[in-house]
Protein backbone atom coordinates (compact mmCIF):
# COMPACT_ATOMS: atom_id res chain seq x y z
CA UNK A 1 0.00 0.00 0.00
CA UNK A 2 0.60 3.30 -0.51
CA UNK A 3 0.03 4.93 2.43
CA UNK A 4 1.69 8.42 3.65
CA UNK A 5 3.96 7.94 1.17
CA UNK A 6 3.98 11.24 -1.00
CA UNK A 7 6.97 11.39 -2.73
CA UNK A 8 6.17 11.28 -6.75
CA UNK A 9 8.87 8.80 -7.92
CA UNK A 10 8.19 9.63 -11.45
CA UNK A 11 8.89 5.70 -12.34
CA UNK A 12 12.56 5.71 -11.23
CA UNK A 13 15.17 4.34 -8.50
CA UNK A 14 16.16 6.59 -5.71
CA UNK A 15 19.18 7.39 -7.62
CA UNK A 16 18.06 8.09 -10.92
CA UNK A 17 16.05 10.56 -9.44
CA UNK A 18 17.82 12.39 -7.25
CA UNK A 19 20.51 13.08 -10.39
CA UNK A 20 17.32 13.96 -12.44
CA UNK A 21 16.31 16.46 -9.80
CA UNK A 22 20.44 17.73 -9.59
CA UNK A 23 20.36 18.22 -13.06
CA UNK A 24 16.75 20.08 -14.01
CA UNK A 25 17.55 22.11 -10.50
CA UNK A 26 20.85 23.33 -11.56
CA UNK A 27 19.63 24.12 -15.16
CA UNK A 28 16.71 26.15 -13.63
CA UNK A 29 19.10 28.24 -11.65
CA UNK A 30 21.25 28.92 -14.55
CA UNK A 31 18.70 29.61 -17.39
CA UNK A 32 15.71 31.04 -15.18
CA UNK A 33 13.37 28.76 -16.84
CA UNK A 34 13.28 25.25 -18.24
CA UNK A 35 10.45 23.05 -19.88
CA UNK A 36 9.85 20.15 -18.96
CA UNK A 37 6.82 17.29 -18.06
CA UNK A 38 4.50 18.55 -15.38
CA UNK A 39 5.31 16.01 -13.13
CA UNK A 40 8.93 16.72 -13.09
CA UNK A 41 8.33 20.26 -12.82
CA UNK A 42 6.02 20.15 -9.73
CA UNK A 43 8.78 17.41 -7.95
CA UNK A 44 11.73 19.69 -9.05
CA UNK A 45 9.32 22.80 -7.06
CA UNK A 46 9.80 20.56 -3.95
CA UNK A 47 13.34 20.23 -4.76
CA UNK A 48 14.77 23.52 -5.78
CA UNK A 49 13.26 25.92 -2.88
CA UNK A 50 14.18 24.41 0.05
CA UNK A 51 17.49 24.95 -2.13
CA UNK A 52 16.88 29.10 -2.73
CA UNK A 53 15.51 29.48 1.11
CA UNK A 54 18.86 28.40 2.03
CA UNK A 55 20.68 31.31 0.21
CA UNK A 56 18.51 33.73 2.29
CA UNK A 57 20.06 32.98 5.56
CA UNK A 58 23.15 35.21 5.76
CA UNK A 59 23.33 36.18 9.33
CA UNK A 60 27.35 35.60 10.03
CA UNK A 61 30.17 34.15 7.76
CA UNK A 62 29.96 30.52 9.07
CA UNK A 63 26.63 30.01 7.68
CA UNK A 64 26.94 31.56 4.56
CA UNK A 65 29.85 28.77 3.96
CA UNK A 66 27.33 26.06 5.67
CA UNK A 67 25.09 27.12 3.62
CA UNK A 68 26.99 26.86 0.32
CA UNK A 69 28.29 23.35 1.66
CA UNK A 70 24.65 22.17 2.09
CA UNK A 71 23.60 23.72 -1.30
CA UNK A 72 26.51 22.28 -2.58
CA UNK A 73 26.03 18.79 -1.59
CA UNK A 74 22.45 18.58 -3.08
CA UNK A 75 23.42 20.49 -6.58
CA UNK A 76 27.06 19.06 -7.03
CA UNK A 77 27.01 21.69 -9.73
CA UNK A 78 30.28 24.54 -8.58
CA UNK A 79 28.39 26.99 -11.26
CA UNK A 80 25.05 26.34 -10.46
CA UNK A 81 25.74 27.10 -6.88
CA UNK A 82 27.75 30.77 -7.33
CA UNK A 83 24.79 31.64 -9.83
CA UNK A 84 22.30 30.37 -6.79
CA UNK A 85 24.11 32.63 -3.96
CA UNK A 86 25.82 35.91 -6.11
CA UNK A 87 22.51 36.37 -8.74
CA UNK A 88 19.18 34.62 -6.98
CA UNK A 89 19.92 35.21 -3.61
CA UNK A 90 19.76 38.59 -3.18
CA UNK A 91 16.74 39.06 -5.31
CA UNK A 92 14.94 36.74 -4.18
CA UNK A 93 15.63 38.10 -0.10
CA UNK A 94 12.89 40.07 0.29
CA UNK A 95 10.47 37.39 -0.80
CA UNK A 96 8.45 34.85 2.05
CA UNK A 97 8.59 32.06 -0.27
CA UNK A 98 6.79 30.57 -3.62
CA UNK A 99 10.08 31.17 -5.79
CA UNK A 100 9.05 29.56 -8.66
CA UNK A 101 6.03 29.33 -10.81
CA UNK A 102 4.99 26.27 -13.10
CA UNK A 103 2.90 27.65 -16.06
CA UNK A 104 0.84 24.48 -18.63
CA UNK A 105 2.28 24.27 -21.84
CA UNK A 106 -0.23 21.32 -23.35
CA UNK A 107 0.48 18.45 -24.38
CA UNK A 108 3.60 16.71 -26.08
CA UNK A 109 2.57 15.14 -29.51
CA UNK A 110 4.85 12.07 -29.37
CA UNK A 111 3.58 10.34 -26.12
CA UNK A 112 0.86 12.53 -24.93
CA UNK A 113 2.49 13.92 -21.84
CA UNK A 114 1.50 17.38 -20.36
CA UNK A 115 4.49 20.20 -20.60
CA UNK A 116 4.75 22.59 -18.45
CA UNK A 117 7.76 25.21 -17.98
CA UNK A 118 9.00 26.28 -14.97
CA UNK A 119 10.52 29.45 -14.13
CA UNK A 120 12.10 31.47 -11.69
CA UNK A 121 9.46 34.44 -10.59
CA UNK A 122 11.79 37.21 -9.94
CA UNK A 123 13.59 36.78 -13.20
CA UNK A 124 10.60 37.00 -15.82
CA UNK A 125 9.95 40.37 -16.94
CA UNK A 126 6.72 39.96 -18.33
CA UNK A 127 4.99 39.51 -15.26
CA UNK A 128 7.91 41.06 -12.67
CA UNK A 129 7.80 44.63 -11.46
CA UNK A 130 9.78 46.28 -14.14
CA UNK A 131 6.30 46.92 -16.26
CA UNK A 132 5.26 50.21 -16.73
CA UNK A 133 1.39 49.49 -16.20
CA UNK A 134 0.78 53.54 -16.83
CA UNK A 135 2.59 52.80 -20.04
CA UNK A 136 -0.07 50.55 -21.69
CA UNK A 137 -3.97 51.88 -22.31
CA UNK A 138 -6.62 51.40 -20.51
CA UNK A 139 -9.28 48.35 -21.90
CA UNK A 140 -12.79 49.93 -23.36
CA UNK A 141 -15.20 47.85 -22.53
CA UNK A 142 -19.18 48.12 -23.75
CA UNK A 143 -20.72 48.80 -20.61
CA UNK A 144 -19.83 51.91 -19.82
CA UNK A 145 -20.66 53.93 -23.14
CA UNK A 146 -24.29 54.91 -22.91
CA UNK A 147 -24.06 56.14 -19.35
CA UNK A 148 -20.50 58.35 -20.96
CA UNK A 149 -22.37 59.49 -24.11
CA UNK A 150 -25.87 60.41 -22.25
CA UNK A 151 -23.61 62.62 -19.22
CA UNK A 152 -21.30 64.17 -22.30
CA UNK A 153 -24.99 65.14 -24.05
CA UNK A 154 -26.17 66.79 -20.44
CA UNK A 155 -22.54 68.61 -19.91
CA UNK A 156 -22.33 69.87 -23.68
CA UNK A 157 -26.31 71.25 -23.53
CA UNK A 158 -25.66 73.45 -20.44
CA UNK A 159 -22.29 75.14 -22.41
CA UNK A 160 -24.47 75.65 -25.65
CA UNK A 161 -27.41 77.53 -23.88
CA UNK A 162 -24.48 79.95 -22.08
CA UNK A 163 -22.96 80.35 -25.21
CA UNK A 164 -26.86 81.22 -26.75
CA UNK A 165 -26.74 83.69 -23.50
CA UNK A 166 -23.79 85.24 -24.27
CA UNK A 167 -24.25 86.28 -27.53
CA UNK A 168 -27.52 87.31 -26.65
CA UNK A 169 -25.95 89.73 -24.33
CA UNK A 170 -23.42 90.52 -26.76
CA UNK A 171 -26.33 91.57 -29.49
CA UNK A 172 -27.92 93.77 -26.75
Amino acid sequence: MKHGDKINNLGRKKAHRVALLQNLASQLITHKRIVTTLAKAKALRTYVEPLITKTKKTESAATISHNHRLVFAELQDKAAVKELFTVVGPKVASRPGGYTRILKLGIRPGDNAEKAMIELVDFNEIYGKGVDKAAEPAKKTRRGRAPKKAEAAAAEAPVAEETTSTEEKAAE
